[in-house]
């Protein structure tokens, strides 16, 4: 405090007085002046101006001897720059010192003030004064903490040209945190080398200390250079730097993280000789490391052993061990791990249940997902984002969108907001099912809601868009997606070439695969196959054959699918020859053929009238463990009816039944066409007697049925003795057959089959009378034989009692004579 303010606050007293009682006295009466100050100041009344100008002058002070005591005092930002404003306002003048400015710096610095900051240095540089180096480190703190490097870095700078020393420790740090923190490693350790070189403001020399090369070492682990993080322990051991398990743990840490766990293991066994305790984040580390290595064993003697120091366990750990035991199929050791956290009184987390609820998930085990989503709410835990978004993901993969809507809601409903995961993992699950226009429903609310698509989100709907031939709607997209300033990658890319493809506009796909290939884009194996497709759809093998060949310039490997394409283009050309010879490179290049790859050749041997060439690519298939589609067996099937071995046709059908394979409409249009027309055809009674098709539609012919009607009642028969009752059902609605006494008995077979016996007469109908039931009973003992072992005797039971209640009402004296056999 200056002499003059105290001459002015009291009389002057003889300099060699140091009477106690006037210093306690003076000290009193000084802090009441500055905190009337600082209330007039804070209140702010109407004629706070002349408030503060009356009691300064009944104490006679000048403002500018106690604006730093006010300054130090005060704690609104607001009141202290007003009472600046005031004091440099005033007529006479009475400009601030240094430590005015300073007092109000660190007040501002303290408010995180920064544009008030820069608005003081201004002054500051005007008025030619210096903050002090106090008031520097708390500014330097404050822009470092907030994020504000650049600025901090400045003030840094001005501090060391204007001291010729750095900020104290703690606004070094704080920096050093910030640099790290932004990726900003080189200047990070510019100015860590600065901090071990110059001293700080009270002369003691490094500035450094252990924290300071704690945060350097952790900059370095993060980058995986965990080696210069070591050696730089090394260099600083003893010179303020005394390593401590931290150190250690950090280290260990990095050294894990970057899958060098032998060295941490190494580090971990020498932190233990040096002396040093393992702390729970030590083990927590070392455990992490482990499990990725998924060696359980040392993971579960390093729990011992923290049990055994009477560390516990946490949550983390646990997470740890559970998310690894779970990434490598130890389902059930997760599962144990959760009721062993429990029963130590260790409480799950969200995190935990989250992890369960995931891998649940991916296995297609959705009510064991519920059911831990369902526990996690019984411990009062709250769902997240990645809590909903697996179950969400789950429920559209298994095609069920009411309750994927539902957990949509209610994840909403919760206040947790949707994120592009969220968002994405609906988007795709309702376009797998065809929904499109939903989707783009989704897409329209995710964009209300703020969140904004990305590349990957775009393609999926223009991929749904295209395959459904609605590729107006997808160019819409693309333009929408330019608009948000989402570059189009070669996903997008590749689904909008599909789509032209699709849409028989080769022209605008080549013209977009070009563009795609200027603008530097490397397409992959998906947009390549597109164009191929598109080539070999107008019989341009020649252009698709050198796309194949650019594809392979570029670095790119064909797939199946590519050579797939290519036989099928040839097998159309009917080059059977050529298919044969793209085969044969397709196979030396160890390109897996796939189904489309066998089905296409089978379809050209077959073209050509050989289906012995085409039925041993057939078994050939199967050996190879690639089971036929609904194309192949149509294929095969269709050839022999076309050249009447229906014995050969049957035969097919049954297989194709048998294995599961559900036929369609083309199926049954070849067969049905096969039969009529080579009705006449021999065919070995071996054969009938083997082939549930040719016996019963042989009978069928014999009882005086018509060859094509004959057909899809044999069809309608197989089916359901196969197990394919909805697809029977269809078929007989179709044809207006329910009402064959041969179809109803087969009906109800398919009923029984299917276990809903008891319910058979809300699925079918019955209005069949005694003699036609009769029929039925005639055939059922057919379908019996066929059956074997799998024949429900619940079936012939209501076709008897059915004709019982019939016989009851009318009496047919030739039910007994009718043939059971």
């Amino acid at each position: 405090m200056s002499n003059l303010l105290l001459s002015r606050i009291t009389p002057r007293h003889n300099r060699n007085s140091k009477s106690p009682t006037n210093i306690i006295t003076t000290t009193f009466r000084i802090k009441k002046i500055i905190n009337e100050l600082c209330h007039i100041l804070t209140t702010r009344n109407t004629h706070w101006e002349q408030t503060l100008e009356t009691r300064l002058s009944e104490e006679n002070i000048v403002p500018s001897d106690v604006a730093h005591q006010v300054f130090d005092k005060i704690r609104d930002v607001e009141s202290a720059l007003n009472f600046l404003d005031w004091i440099s306002q005033r007529p006479y003048g009475c400009p601030l010192d240094g430590v005015a400015y300073s007092s109000l710096l660190k007040l501002l610095a303290k408010s995180k003030a920064f544009l008030e900051i820069d608005s003081v240095f201004v002054r500051l540089k005007n008025e030619e004064k210096l903050p002090t180096h106090d008031a520097l480190n708390d500014v330097v703190r404050a822009y470092s903490e907030c994020g504000l490097i650049d600025k901090a870095l400045d003030f840094y700078s001005f501090v060391v040209k204007t001291y010729n020393c750095v900020p104290n420790v703690f606004a070094c740090n704080s920096l050093l945190t910030g640099l790290v923190k932004n990726n900003r490693l080189e200047t990070a350790f510019q100015v860590y080398d600065e901090m071990l070189q110059r001293s700080d403001a009270s002369g003691t020399g490094c500035c450094a200390d252990n924290y300071t090369t704690s945060i350097m070492v952790n900059a370095l682990c993060k980058k995986g250079k965990v080696e210069e993080a070591k050696k730089l322990i090394v260099d600083r051991w003893g010179q303020g730097c005394i390593p401590n398990v931290v150190f250690y743990n950090t280290l260990i840490d990095g050294y894990c993280k970057k899958g060098e766990v032998k060295r941490a293991f190494l580090l971990f066994k020498d932190l233990k000789l040096k002396g040093f305790l393992p702390a729970v984040k030590t083990y927590g580390a070392m455990i992490n490391g482990l499990c990725k290595e998924s060696d359980f064993g040392v993971v579960e003697r390093l729990m011992n052993e923290m049990k055994s120091r009477g560390l516990t366990i946490n949550v983390n750990v646990y997470n740890t061990i559970i998310d690894a035991r779970c990434r490598h199929g130890c389902r059930l050791k997760a599962e144990e791990m959760l009721k062993e956290m429990i029963k130590i009184g260790c409480p799950p987390d969200i995190i935990t249940y989250n992890i369960l609820i995931y891998d649940s998930c991916s296995h297609g085990k959705v009510k064991e997902a519920e059911e831990f989503m369902e526990q996690a709410a019984r411990r009062g835990l709250k769902p997240n984002k990645l809590t909903y978004t697996p179950l969400l993901n789950a429920y559209c993969r298994q095609n069920d969108t009411e309750k994927a809507f539902d957990l949509f809601v209610k994840m909403i409903d919760s206040g947790e907001n949707p994120d592009l995961l969220t968002y994405g993992s609906l988007i795709h699950g309702i376009v797998v099912l065809g929904e499109v226009d939903t989707a783009m429903v989704i897409l329209n609310k995710m964009i209300e809601k703020r969140v904004f698509p990305d590349a990957g989100i775009y393609n999926v709907l223009m991929n749904g868009l295209c395959k459904k031939g609605k590729l107006s709607a997808a160019k819409k997209l693309l333009s929408n997606m330019l608009d948000q300033n989402v570059a189009p990658d070669k996903f997008v890319y590749a689904s909008l070439i599909d789509g032209f493809v699709r849409d028989g506009d080769l022209d605008e796909a080549k013209n977009l695969f070009e563009l795609a290939v200027e603008k530097g884009l490397k397409l992959d194996v998906v947009g390549y196959n597109a164009m191929i497709k598109g080539y070999c759809k107008v019989g341009n093998l020649k252009d698709a054959v050198s796309c194949v060949n650019r594809m392979i310039r570029a670095r790119v490997s064909p797939d199946e699918f590519t050579y797939s394409t290519i036989i099928d283009g040839y097998v159309k050309q009917h080059d059977l020859d050529g298919a044969l010879g793209v085969f044969s490179r397709m196979v030396k290049k160890n390109c897996k053929p796939n189904v489309v790859t066998y089905t296409s050749l089978i379809n050209g041997f077959c073209q050509k009238g050989d289906n012995v060439g085409g039925e041993k690519l057939f078994n050939e298939m199967k050996f190879r463990g690639l089971m036929p589609n609904v194309v192949t067996y149509s294929i095969v099937i269709g050839s022999y009816c076309k050249m009447g071995k229906l014995a050969k046709a049957a035969s097919f059908f049954e297989q194709m039944l048998a294995s599961k394979c559900k036929p369609n409409e083309v199926t049954f249009r070849y067969l049905v066409d096969g039969f009529a027309k080579y009705a006449g055809n021999a065919v070995s009674e071996k054969d009938i007697e083997n082939s549930m098709f040719l016996d019963i539609n042989s009978r069928m012919i014999s009882d005086g049925w018509s060859p094509r009607p004959a057909a899809y009642r044999t069809i309608v028969v197989c089916l359901c003795l196969h197990g394919m009752f909805d697809i029977s059902l269809r078929l007989s609605d179709k044809m207006a057959i329910s009402d064959c006494p041969i179809v109803f008995g087969a009906l109800l077979y398919g009923v029984c089959l299917e276990g809903k016996a008891e319910e058979w007469n809300r699925l079918i109908s019955c209005n069949l009378n005694e003699s036609e039931l009769l029929v039925a009973v005639k055939y059922s003992s057919i379908f019996d034989r066929f059956l074997r072992q799998r024949a429900p005797s619940e079936a012939s039971f209501i076709l008897r009692t059915l004709v019982d209640d019939r016989k009851s009402k009318h009496h047919t004296p030739g039910y007994l004579e009718v043939s059971l056999s």
